[in-house]
């Protein structure tokens, strides 16, 4: 017989801990109710570690080349609708330049596979560290040998985000061509742990042929994996991919879920993603109030952000662009949040007391 899913959340938020079919009990048993139940409970438990502090990244989407096919994704490699660019290094280093002077301390190298060789990506961390040595580089660039992930580890980088899409493997096949390989994500994501990488996984809430099995071995995931982020977005269709005529993700479903996420590990680096901006007007506020604890504000070539289309109509203006960092403060504050202006590290558990602190 199913738990009561209330006694379940206060037990998640004791223990930090459940079976997957407890989670599963969780994510079958959604209601308005229970969401507002465990987004109160995450916000505590967020607030007890970081306060009320939003920390901000400045996102640079450096290229839309990608040599993946994933069936989802717009700026998959055989979309030949696609507008293809690629920063050079000087635009990198000037979208860094604005963003300094903006007040942000975490730069976010975000782009498709395959689209900057490794030897450049160590060059540019390697500036950006010169240049800014108070500021954390972020790499969000797919993939790679684990030797090429070492590289860049010793350039500089300090976090590495590799979304694992799905932690269940007949789901991610359904998602991926056969070129790409489940196993091989699951390695990339432990080479970057073991390295030293703070690491980042993630996945779409609602995205086709997910069943509350999946998302249950996602949680269940995150929480043998303990990640140090955890970026996850609702899925949202691509006029130009295989998947274009499936239905969106819930706002609501993605933000339930970051309160479990939260429960699950409480100091975890938490985004309320683009992705929940775009599909819902209020989904950045939504997320905050529901456990995340970091926003990141887009940082690239407004000439270029139009081309990043991983999904229809994403968001890059409004309190989504980092040239509007004014109305994102005044609008967090507004919910009784605060934007911190730091490189916004994890905050690690306490040796003497097990406490979080």
């Amino acid at each position: 017989m199913n738990e009561n899913p209330f006694v379940l959340i206060d037990r998640l938020a004791e223990t930090h801990s459940l079976s997957v079919s407890e989670y599963q009990t969780l994510v079958l048993s959604e209601t308005e109710t229970l969401r507002t139940y465990a987004a109160q409970k995450a916000d505590k438990i967020r607030r007890d570690i970081y306060g009320d502090s939003i920390y901000i990244r400045g996102l640079i989407e450096v290229s839309n080349v990608c040599r993946n096919d994933c069936y989802y994704c717009g700026i998959r490699a055989s979309n030949r609708a696609c507008d293809r660019y690629l920063l050079t290094d000087d635009q990198i280093l000037s979208c860094c330049a604005e963003g300094y002077a903006l007040g942000f301390r975490t730069f976010v190298m975000q782009g498709g596979e395959g689209g900057l060789p490794v030897a450049r990506v160590c060059s540019i961390v390697t500036a950006i560290k010169t240049r800014y040595p108070d500021c954390a580089v972020t790499l969000s660039l797919g993939e790679y040998q684990t030797g090429d992930y070492q590289r860049m580890y010793d350039a500089g980088a300090d976090r590495y985000l590799l979304r694992h899409e799905t932690a269940d493997k007949t789901h991610y096949q359904q998602l991926h061509p056969q070129t790409l390989s489940f196993d091989n994500r699951m390695r990339c994501l432990y080479d970057l742990k073991r390295i030293g990488f703070q690491v980042g996984c993630g996945f779409m809430v609602g995205s086709p042929y997910q069943t509350p099995a999946c998302l249950a071995k996602d949680l269940a995931f995150i929480e043998a994996f303990r990640p140090d982020m955890c970026g996850i977005g609702p899925f949202i269709p691509q006029k130009d991919t295989p998947f274009r005529n499936f239905p969106a993700g819930s706002a609501h479903q993605t933000a339930y879920l970051l309160s479990l996420i939260r429960l699950i590990q409480p100091n975890i680096l938490l985004p309320a993603t683009t992705a929940l901006g775009t599909i819902l007007a209020s989904g950045q506020a939504l997320g905050i109030q529901s456990g995340a604890n970091v926003i990141m504000p887009n940082l690239s070539p407004l000439s270029e952000r139009e081309k990043y289309a991983l999904y229809d109509n994403k968001r890059s203006a409004g309190t989504e662009s980092a040239q509007n960092l004014a109305d994102l403060k005044a609008s967090m504050q507004a919910l009784g949040y605060r934007i911190v202006t730091a490189r916004g590290d994890i905050i690690h558990p306490s040796q003497s007391d097990g406490k979080v602190v």
